[in-house]
This record gives C-alpha cells, sequence and structure tokens, in this order.
C-alpha cells in the first residue's frame, strides 16, 4: 500500500510551469498546513516531553535516531544542546543511519538495515535513556531494529512520523504522529514532512531543558558565553533579572567565569561567588529555587 508521503499532491500539479511567485505561494500554503498539524499532537508531544525530563533528572540520555533528512534534523537538535543549555555534549545525541558519512551524502539501503539499527542502539542506550526514531514514513527497518533493542534494554521510546500506518507508530511507547499531507513534490520528504520534525524536536528539546531547570522565565541562564555575541546576551540577562547596570552584571560575570545563574545568585543574594554555587548545587541548579 503507498504511505502518504508519496501521494500526488493535486494542488501542485502545475508547478513545473507557473511564475515563480506562484510557485512560492504554493509551497508557502502547504507549509501552512505544518503548523496545524502539530497543533493536533500537542498531548503526545507534552507527554513526551515529561518523560524526557523525567528520565533527565534519573540520569537518562537522549537519543535521536532518523535515516536521510530525518536523522540529519535529529543531529542538528542534540548539537544545539550543549552551547543553548550548558550541558553535557553526550547528554543529547543525534545517530543517523548510515554513520557520519550519511550526514552528507546518501548511503544507500542504510535505512532499510535492521540488524544496524539494533546493534547502534545496542552500544549506546541504557534502561535510563530515551530513544526518539524520526521517520516520515514511519517503516525504515533501521529504526525498527532501535525500537526492538530499546525494548530489551528497558529504554523509553517515542516515534515522531507522518504515517500513522507506519510499522513505528505500532511500537514505539509514545506516538507524535503529524499527517501534513502530501509534499509539494511528491515523496520530498524534506519538505512538508522536515518542517514538521524539525517543528516537534524543537519542542521536544527545549521543553525538557525548561521542565529541568534550564531557564528563568524566558532567559536562556545556562548559555555558554563562548563568543561575542553571547557574552552581550549574557550580560543582558543578568542585568535584568538582577536589576543591576550592565557594567555591574560584566563585573560579576568575569568574577564568576561567565557563569550566568552564579552571578546572579550573588547579585541578588549579596553573598560571594563560593556560596551562590554552593546554593545552585543544593537545588540541583534551579534558579527559581534560589532566588
Amino acid at each position: 500500500m503507498e504511505i502518504i508521503t508519496e501521494y500526488r499532491n493535486e494542488n501542485t500539479k502545475d508547478i513545473d510551469i507557473i511564475p515563480t511567485i506562484e510557485m512560492v505561494r504554493k509551497m508557502n500554503d502547504e507549509d501552512k498546513i505544518v503548523a496545524l498539524a502539530v497543533e493536533e499532537e500537542l498531548d503526545s508531544i507534552a507527554k513526551a516531553i515529561d518523560l524526557i525530563a523525567k528520565q533527565f533528572l534519573s540520569g537518562g540520555k537522549l537519543f535521536y535516531f532518523g535515516a536521510g533528512t530525518s536523522g540529519r534534523l535529529g543531529i542538528l537538535d542534540a548539537s544545539e544542546c550543549p552551547p543553548t543549555f550548558s550541558v553535557e555534549a553526550d547528554m543529547v545525541q543525534g545517530i543517523i543511519a548510515g554513520g557520519e558519512a550519511a550526514f552528507k551524502t546518501a548511503v544507500e539501503g542504510a535505512e532499510d538495515n535492521y540488524d544496524a539499527g539494533f546493534e547502534t542502539a545496542r552500544e549506546l542506550l541504557t534502561k535510563d535513556d530515551v530513544a526518539v526514531v524520526i521517520s516520515a514514513s514511519g517503516n525504515p527497518k533501521y529504526l525498527l531494529g532501535v525500537l526492538d533493542c530499546a525494548e530489551k534494554i528497558g529504554a523509553k521510546t517515542i516515534g515522531i512520523t507522518c504515517n500513522c500506518e507506519g510499522k513505528i507508530a505500532e511500537e514505539a511507547g509514545i506516538l507524535i504522529c503529524v499527517e501534513v499531507g502530501p509534499e509539494v513534490i511528491a515523496g520530498s520528504s524534506r519538505l512538508k514532512a522536515g518542517t514538521a520534525q524539525k517543528m516537534i524536536l524543537n519542542m521536544l528539546s527545549t521543553g525538557a531543558m525548561i521542565k529541568i531547570g534550564k531557564t528563568y522565565e524566558n532567559f536562556m541562564i545556562d548559555l555558554k558565553a563562548s563568543n561575542e555575541k553571547l557574552k552581550a546576551r549574557a550580560i543582558k540577562i543578568v542585568a535584568q533579572i538582577a536589576k543591576v547596570s550592565h557594567s555591574e552584571a560584566l563585573s560579576m560575570l568575569m568574577k564568576s567565569s561567565w557563569e550566568i545563574k552564579t552571578a546572579i545568585v550573588v547579585l541578588k543574594l549579596n553573598i560571594d561567588v563560593t556560596k551562590a554555587r554552593l546554593e545552585l548545587q543544593k537545588h540541583h541548579g534551579v534558579l527559581r529555587k534560589v532566588i
């Protein structure tokens, strides 16, 4: 049976002959469908976030597994977590079928290799981890191998797909199925399906980090101030939360080794850097619990 990601889109049959402005208008109209389709799955996305946060607090890690575009999107999301939230590089990991070479170049047949998925999962997962499998079609054997291995190990599983009849829909512990309909170009799931996956991954990682205290209000309080732009952002954050001038914020950040939360605690509680760090440790780094 043909899967929905391979259907022909009736709205774009003439896309190769219409003026460019009409082409992009049709693409934009199709993209508008994506956010509404994701909205239908918000309950499942929220459950997934709570699960990931719970496993993080138990020492678990988050693994994204995918093939092709889905795998690349997982790697992208994972790679953004350390600079954004100052977490260890292995806390969120993206794994692509076919290995690192598949990130830039298609590795033929990689998604059909059940054994490779099973073995890769066996090498990486523990019972405390969460395995998120990502696939527009929901059918790659590689991901079925990952899910089977995760079940044997006792790891939690989440499936992200655009095909509710796909095989991963039957096996994932939590299913997030966003049916965005046929693509602008038949079968090109890097388009609407890829956009939907990117939106969901943003929610999963950001939501879980928020739940474990990596933000204060909507401030990015655990960022690594590794360049001038981020240092300027850190100064602004400290100044706004601690209600001090930018020069005072800069001075305290320099004394605190550019640890945003430490600087804020020193300024808000009028204690020294060492005591501020101890207070944060006592409250597992959650700034709200300290100030």
